[in-house]
């Protein structure tokens, strides 16, 4: 029987099936403006999400574009529903729309003003044979706004069994006339439109906070980091201070799009994530040395801040206009994780020695034979992955010149160390007694 708290996590981490499953990925799309004391939105919706407002059919399941507009009030309140709206934290009520069927061609939604036309002006030939999943719901969605309105929020919560499947791309026309692109998964919760620095500080922290104590590979690398020491000093705190300083540099170095964008650099990263924990895990089984672990801890931390930024990217949709706050706020977020993580284990770690003293070297290596045991799993399986991968794009922009500096950097090295050897070889020829 699976105790009360594993059980409680595979609930967590197991996603929810529902009656009506949609294969493949779903998207739907928003065009939002507030203007003129209004907000109006305009929504394209994949036909197979309003299979319960059961719109009319004619034939072998089409369509009957002659009576279906009976059904568009249905739809609408099933599409705002889904798809709630706040301002100032308070939801908005829908005060009116109007809607259309559109074919799975139609490119109307590439702008605000081409959708909002389309859909007043626009509507299919009552004969056209739209079959009851492969079209699009279009609608034009107004809600009342006051003048004073600072927050504008959006909780997309679509069919919430369908998480990661179903998306919706969302694009917000700022009064600034600034475009705020959001790709949002069902049922993730409320997201704001324009956050305010506060909001984004927040989001953040709790975005950092949550990469690293959900990411097992990044915690299982803390711990053979720390795990050797016996007590908290300063070279603990300098191994801790130097994975963080060098996974800040490379996280904030992606963030800036100063990162490789061929598709092989993260599964590189991974893969290399994996050969860190492998080699720490190694050492600390063969007799860790503590002096140098700080540099060890850095080298392997830009790669490390390469892993926090993938998990970075899709999140910094949220940051608004307030992108450095919210990079620094997600490092706050990790190095409080990291802490947390560091507050829980490292009581344990001084139980453990002083209740049990004779079995310290033997905990070092049952943790360490673990943490080796998965990290050569996680190895495999991400170089398998990795010879895969596209390598001729990730090494493509240091080519050529990348090689020929690498050639330039040898012939140097090379050079130096031909003259450190010169006076040792002089000296060895000369005459003179």
């Amino acid at each position: 029987m699976l105790p009360p708290a594993v059980a409680a996590l595979l609930l967590a981490v197991v996603p929810l099936t529902t009656a009506h499953d949609v294969a493949g990925e779903l998207r739907m799309h928003a065009l939002v403006q507030a203007q003129d004391g209004q907000l109006q939105v305009a929504l394209r919706v994949p036909l197979e999400l309003l299979l319960n407002v059961d719109l009319p059919k004619r034939g072998n399941g089409y369509l009957d574009l002659a009576r279906v507009d009976e059904a568009f009030p249905r739809a609408l309140q099933a599409a705002a529903k889904g798809v709630a709206f706040f301002a100032d934290g308070q939801r908005l009520e829908l005060a009116g729309g109007e809607a259309r069927i559109a074919l799975p061609s139609d490119r109307a939604f590439e702008s605000f003003d081409r959708a909002v036309s389309a859909v007043r002006t626009q509507r299919l030939p009552i004969h056209t044979d739209v079959y009851w999943n492969q079209g699009y719901f279009d609608a034009v969605l107004r809600y009342p706004l006051g003048d004073a309105v600072t927050d504008l929020a959006v909780d997309f919560h679509v069919a919430p069994g369908l998480r990661d499947r179903l998306k919706l791309d969302l694009r917000y026309l700022t009064p600034s006339g600034e475009v705020r692109a959001f790709e949002l998964t069902t049922g993730a919760g409320r997201v704001e439109l324009d956050p305010r620095w506060f909001q984004a500080a927040s989001t953040f922290v709790v975005s950092g906070m949550r990469h690293i104590l959900g990411g097992t590979d990044h915690l299982l690398f803390l711990l053979c980091l720390v795990v050797p020491f016996r007590r908290f000093g300063w070279p603990l705190v300098g191994v801790v201070t130097a994975f963080t300083v060098a996974h800040s540099i490379t996280l904030s170095a992606a963030a800036f799009g100063l990162t490789p964008t061929a598709t092989a650099f993260p599964a590189l990263v991974e893969t290399l994530i994996a050969a860190s924990i492998l080699y720490m895990a190694l050492e600390n089984l063969l007799g860790p040395r503590l002096r140098s672990r700080w540099l060890i801890a850095g080298g392997f931390g830009l790669l490390h801040g390469f892993g926090f930024s993938f998990g970075l990217a899709n999140e910094l949709q949220f940051a608004g206009s307030h992108l450095v706050l919210s990079l620094l706020a997600f490092n706050v977020g990790v190095e409080l994780g990291q802490l947390l993580a560091l507050a829980l284990v490292w009581p344990l770690l001084v139980w453990v020695r002083s209740r049990f003293p004779a079995a310290e070297r033997l905990l070092l290596l049952m943790l360490s034979v673990f943490v080796a045991h998965a990290a050569w799993h996680w190895l495999s399986e991400r170089f398998e992955i990795l010879s895969r991968a596209d390598w001729y794009a990730l090494v493509e922009p240091f080519w050529p010149h990348g090689v020929s500096a690498l050639l330039l950097l040898a012939a140097l090295l090379m050079a130096l160390r031909a003259l450190r050897r010169a006076p040792a070889a002089v000296a060895s020829t000369d005459p003179r007694p």
